[in-house]
């Protein structure tokens, strides 16, 4: 399984495009899903975002990236000159309720 958290912070005058942005990714995910793979977007408030992604493998965590409505958010995103650049985690699942991915 590969689970990635990401947070940034953008400019308070970029919060809604960044959302739309998201929102968008979202529906492409919704019309084609990724077989196997679940990803979630938050607004922490402040500007703050955090994306979740868990994946039954890197593999298919790396179907993301050849989405084109992902990466012209990804490209938007640093254009945007945010104040906290993209930060990657890769998480170890401990447990979970679910088997669901």
């Amino acid at each position: 399984m590969k689970i990635i958290r990401v947070q940034y912070t953008v400019k308070e005058n970029y919060v809604d495009q960044n959302k739309t942005n998201i929102k968008a990714v979202m529906d492409d995910l919704r019309a084609t899903p990724i077989e196997g793979m679940h990803y979630s977007s938050y607004y922490l408030g402040d500007g703050k975002f955090m994306h979740f992604s868990r994946s039954k493998d890197a593999e298919t965590a790396a179907q993301l990236n050849n989405r084109e409505l992902f990466n012209k958010f990804i490209t938007e995103l640093k254009a945007s000159g945010p104040i906290e650049s993209p930060k990657a985690e890769d998480l170890e699942l401990v447990g979970s309720n679910s088997d669901v991915i």
